[in-house]
C-alpha cells in the first residue's frame, strides 16, 4: 500500500506533457539542413514505443529509438510536431504525450529570377546579357551560391560562381526559352527560375512583288492578284501595297510569310507601277516596282527594233522632200518668158513616158518670154530606169 502511494506521488498526473517533450535541431532550421526530431522523457527517463506525428498525422514509430531523422529540410517540412512514448514505473507502464512543437523551415534563398539586358527582344547582332538574381538569408550569408544557365533542352553554362551569361551577336537561332538554376556550394538545395522567352528581332529582307493575272495583259473587268513576300523578318509583318506612290491596300502576317491583294481592274487608271513594302517594327523595306499594263492601252516600254524606227519616219520624209526641192531648183533653167506650147514635146528617143512634172517660170517684166521645163521618165532595154529632162522656150506674147 505504501509503494502504490509513492508511485502516485511520483507520477501525479499520468499522460501529462511535463514528463515528455519534443526537440528539433538545428534551430533555426533552413532549407537543406538535416532536420532531426528527438522525443525525450523527464530527466532522460527511458522511453519505449516512441511515435512521431506531424499535424496530427502519424509519421513514424520505433520500439527503443527516441530520434527521427527527417533528411534535408524543405519549406514543406514545416508543421506542428508531437510524440508519444511509454514509461515504465513498476509495476505500471504509462503512455505519455509531448507538447506540440512548431517547426518552421527558413528559406535559404528565394527562387532566382532571370532577366535579359537590354531587352528580351534584342535586335539581331546585338549583345545580350542574361542575369540570374537571388539573395541568401542574412543568417547564412557566408554560403557560396553557384549558377548555371539553360536554354530549351540543353545547358549553356555549368554551375559556376558567375550570375551572368553574355551572348554576343545574337542570331535568330538564339531565340527560345531560357532559365537559370542556383544551388549553394556543397548543399542539397537547388532552385530554378521561371522561364524567360527571348525573341531575337530580325529585320525584314527586301520583299519581292509578283503580279498574277491571265496569260495576256488584263482588261477592264479582269482580276489581278499582287503577291508580296519578305524571305526574312521577325513576325508580325505588315505589308503595304502601292500604285505609284499611293497606298491601295495593306495586310498583316502575324506569323510571317507572304501577303496578297486581289482586286478587279476598273479602269485604265489601275495601270501603272505597283510595289509593296514590308515592315515589322525593326526595319522597313520596299520592293522593286512592277508595271501593270492593260490590254489596248498605250504603255511606255523598252524600244524594240520595229518601234525604234517610228519616231524617225517623219524626219526621213522631210529629208527626202528637201532633197527633191534642191534637185528641182538645180535643174530649172532661166530663159526668156513665152507662152506654154499647146502640146507637150514628144518623148525622148527610145521610149515614151508621161511627164512626171512640169515647171513654168515667169520672167520679170523686162524679159520677153516664159521658161518652161518638162521631166519625162524614159526606159531602155539595156539599162534601168532614168529621168529625161525636156526643156523648151516659147516666144513672148505679142
Amino acid at each position: 500500500m505504501l509503494l502504490w502511494t509513492a508511485v502516485l506521488l511520483f507520477v501525479p498526473c499520468v499522460g501529462k506533457t511535463a514528463w515528455l517533450y519534443l526537440q528539433a535541431w538545428p534551430n533555426p532550421v533552413f532549407e537543406g539542413d538535416a532536420l532531426t526530431l528527438q522525443c525525450q522523457g523527464w530527466k532522460n527517463t527511458p522511453l519505449s514505443q516512441v511515435k512521431f506525428y506531424r499535424d496530427g498525422k502519424f509519421l513514424h514509430s520505433s520500439k527503443k529509438k527516441q530520434t527521427l531523422s527527417m533528411g534535408a529540410a524543405t519549406v514543406q517540412s514545416g508543421g506542428q510536431y508531437s510524440c508519444t512514448g511509454q514509461v515504465m514505473y513498476i509495476p505500471q507502464i504509462f503512455t505519455l504525450t509531448s507538447e506540440t512543437l512548431m517547426v518552421q523551415v527558413q528559406e535559404l534563398f528565394p527562387p532566382p529570377v532571370l532577366s535579359a539586358t537590354p531587352s528580351p527582344e534584342p535586335r539581331e547582332g546585338s549583345l545580350v546579357t542574361l542575369r540570374c538574381q537571388t539573395k541568401l538569408h542574412p543568417l547564412r550569408s557566408t554560403l557560396r551560391l553557384l549558377f548555371s544557365f539553360h536554354k530549351d533542352s540543353h545547358t549553356l553554362q555549368d554551375r559556376g560562381p558567375h550570375p551572368e551569361l553574355c551572348i554576343p551577336g545574337v542570331k535568330e537561332g538564339d531565340s527560345g526559352l531560357y532559365w537559370c538554376e542556383v544551388a549553394p556550394e556543397g548543399g542539397q538545395v537547388q532552385k530554378e527560375s521561371p522561364q524567360l522567352e527571348v525573341r531575337v528581332q530580325v529585320p525584314v529582307s527586301r520583299p519581292v512583288l509578283t503580279l498574277h493575272h491571265g496569260p495576256t495583259d488584263p482588261a477592264v473587268g479582269d482580276m489581278v492578284q499582287l503577291l508580296c513576300e519578305a524571305q526574312r523578318g521577325s513576325p508580325p509583318v505588315l505589308y503595304l501595297f502601292y500604285l505609284d506612290e499611293k497606298i491601295v491596300g495593306n495586310h498583316s502576317a502575324p506569323c510571317g510569310g507572304n501577303a496578297s491583294l486581289l482586286f478587279p481592274v476598273k479602269s485604265e487608271q489601275d495601270a501603272g507601277n505597283y510595289s509593296c513594302e514590308a515592315e515589322n517594327g525593326v526595319s522597313r523595306e520596299r520592293s522593286e516596282p512592277k508595271k501593270l499594263s492593260l490590254k489596248g492601252s498605250q504603255v511606255l516600254s523598252t524600244p524594240t527594233s520595229s518601234n525604234w524606227l517610228v519616231p524617225w519616219l517623219p524626219v526621213s520624209l522631210l529629208g527626202m522632200m528637201v532633197i527633191a526641192a534642191a534637185l528641182l531648183v538645180y535643174l530649172r533653167p532661166w530663159r526668156k518668158a513665152g507662152p506654154l506650147p499647146s502640146q507637150i514635146p514628144p518623148p525622148a528617143p527610145g521610149g515614151e513616158q508621161c511627164p512626171l512634172y512640169a515647171n513654168v517660170h515667169h520672167q520679170k517684166e523686162k524679159d520677153e518670154g516664159v521658161v518652161y521645163s518638162v521631166v519625162h521618165r524614159t526606159s531602155k532595154r539595156s539599162e534601168g530606169q532614168f529621168y529625161h529632162l525636156c526643156r523648151g522656150e516659147m516666144p513672148a506674147a505679142q
